[in-house]
């Protein structure tokens, strides 16, 4: 008689537990374990002007642009150059080409397709190895701002205006608020400043 209420209570517990999973609304995935917040990345930005070679969008990796550039937005993020090494022989960069990134104070997703340091030794240059000099740094990254077409002392400004230790958020979600204007300097404005506070964008109706 134990047993069979015993069977009779399992049974139950999981027609119970089943019916539960029909009705209940789903829980929210979880964040997947490789989306990470940086809160203590340095960041720099770099122009048409300072680029290499100078006044031109060049860059070393191309993923979605054969030239530095893209509006902000998840779909058309804007280049990013980050550290590398060729300790090895090959051009190992310190995020694989094609991370996403979202930057809170500019309010913009960036990729890699570019990186920063220039000579035989890059790994002992500013983006990967010298970090940790700009207030206990992580990590450094160098954001395209571009500036063609606008004066140079404006984009130099510009540059100095999104440096300093500021939050990342590597592989991001998809709805985090971007800013209007395409890119970082767009209409006559360096379009910085918003902070590290992370803001979801509202569904689409």
């Amino acid at each position: 008689m134990r047993r069979q209420l015993g069977v009779a209570a399992g049974l139950l517990s999981v027609l119970l537990a089943a019916a539960a999973c029909e009705t209940a609304p789903p829980a929210p995935d979880p964040l997947p374990s490789e989306r990470a917040a940086a809160p203590d990345t340095y960041i720099t930005a770099y122009t048409w002007y300072d680029n290499t070679p100078e006044g031109s969008p060049d860059i070393s990796h191309p993923v979605l642009h054969k030239r530095a550039g893209g509006a902000g937005t998840y779909a058309d993020p804007v280049t990013i150059a980050v550290g590398h090494s060729l300790e090895t022989g090959k051009d190992v960069l310190d995020f694989p080409a094609g991370t996403r990134i979202y930057l809170p104070d500019v309010r913009r997703y960036f990729i890699v397709e570019d990186t920063c340091g220039d000579g035989p030794a890059p790994e002992e240059g500013p983006c990967h190895a010298q970090a940790a000099r700009h207030g206990g740094a992580s990590t450094w990254l160098d954001i395209w701002i571009g500036g063609e077409g606008e004066d140079e002392s404006f984009a130099r400004r510009c540059a100095e205006q999104v440096t300093g230790v500021r939050a990342a958020i590597f592989h991001p979600a998809d709805n985090y608020v971007v800013a209007s204007g395409y890119g970082v300097i767009h209409d006559g404005r360096c379009d910085s400043g918003y902070g590290n506070q992370l803001h979801t964008a509202p569904p689409t109706p």
